[in-house]
């Protein structure tokens, strides 16, 4: 079994929703990431502090994913996005920055 980071930074597209924005983050969207994307074992979120240079407050999501097939399970976790949308549980305020998908190198 080998253990995967997926890294996930965002902002909020409307400076005056961040709450709202936060809320959906942590109790739709990581549930559902968590209990319907296999291998997904925890998240956690973080948040920038320097607005400055990264022109708004950002996020930074990081997954840790088990898997003995890292494709199946992001080709599933793609699956989960996109019906998850279908049923209304998304926000039209996520913006993603960029993702980066890290295998854990253990020595």
């Amino acid at each position: 079994m080998e253990t995967w980071l997926l890294l996930v930074e965002t902002k909020c597209k409307d400076e005056t929703r961040h709450a709202e924005f936060n809320d959906w983050y942590d109790t739709v969207h990581i549930p559902d990431i968590l209990n319907d994307s296999p291998g997904f074992k925890s998240a956690t979120r973080y948040v920038t502090r320097d607005t400055e240079k990264t022109g708004g407050t950002r996020y930074l999501a990081v997954y840790e994913i088990e898997t003995d097939n890292i494709r199946e399970t992001m080709k599933a976790h793609s699956e989960n996005v996109e019906a998850k949308k279908a049923m209304g549980r998304w926000t039209d305020s996520l913006e993603v920055i960029a993702r980066r998908l890290c295998q854990v190198h253990n020595l």
